[in-house]
Parts: structure tokens; sequence; C-alpha cells
């Protein structure tokens, strides 16, 4: 099944209510940020990771405007030094290509290998906003909504200060 279709099957049988916004292809925060679209709720940017060994990958989720300081996430998660993973590990782990990193990304991790990580402040907010797997799309979610997701896919997730 493509997996923007298997994004809306997984978001209907977890009754999860989105609101969907379609726009030009973007590849960037900034990019998004340009788009004539009003997005209720918190923007996020995800980010791609793996430690020194790159045996272990996590997937960063923080609000846009935030810099995220790697060196300083490493020594909060107990981490070897982090960098951004290649396409292939993007591709090989979340079925995703840059430009399209998403959490919902992680329906296609079924060996639960990705943990994630949420900035704290994301959790003050009532709406997020995803692509579905694919940058030509938002989803508006829930906060709660995105919870029941994320509790649904069985990965590790840890609440970050960022």
């Amino acid at each position: 099944m493509e997996s923007r279709k298997k994004v809306y099957s997984i978001l209907k049988d977890l009754n999860i209510e989105y609101t969907e916004h379609e726009h030009k292809a973007v590849f960037t925060v900034d990019e998004a940020n340009a788009l004539d679209i009003n997005l209720p709720g918190k923007h996020c940017k995800n980010l791609f990771l793996r430690n020194r060994k790159g045996n272990i990958h996590y997937l960063l989720v923080i609000e846009d405007h935030k810099r995220v300081d790697l060196k300083n996430l490493a020594r909060e998660i107990e981490s070897t030094p982090l960098s951004v993973a290649s396409e292939e590990r993007l591709f090989k782990y979340l079925g995703l290509t840059p430009g399209s990193v998403t959490p919902f990304g992680l329906i296609n991790d079924t060996q639960k290998e990705v943990e994630v990580l949420i900035d704290k402040d994301l959790a003050y907010g009532d709406y997020v906003n995803f692509h579905p797997n694919i940058n030509t799309s938002t989803l508006t979610i829930a906060y709660k909504d995105f919870e029941k997701f994320l509790k649904w896919c069985g990965n590790k997730v840890r609440v970050v200060l960022i």
C-alpha cells in the first residue's frame, strides 16, 4: 500500500481526526513557512539522527523554529556523538526520502529500531503538524492523538529538553 494511504488508514483505524492541507512540495522549514496556508498548532521539524557507530537511530521531533545542539542532545540522551543519518538509512528505517521526514514514517519501522525524541515544548500545544510521508501535504492532528499514534507504533519514546 502506498505509504501516504497507509497513514490515512492507520489514523482512521485509531479514530484520529486530522485536517489535511495540500500544498506544493516543500523540502525545508523555510519553504514550508513561506506557504500561504494557516496551520493551527505547533509547526514541527523532524530530524533523522544516528549515533557514531550507526547502530542506534533517532527521530527528533521539535518545534520548527528551534535550533538543535547535537552535542548537548547526545549528552542528554547519554549517546555517543550524533549526526544526521544518510538518505539511505532514512529510507531503510522509515521508508522516507529527504523533505518528507515525519513521525508517520514510523509505520514503516516494523522492527521498532528507531527511538523517538520529542521536544518537551510540543506537549504544551493543542495541535501538531506533520507530512503524511509525502511533502506535498501536511496533516494537523491533536497532540493527544499524536501520543495515541506513537503508542500504537510501539517505538521507544523520550521527551527531551531542546
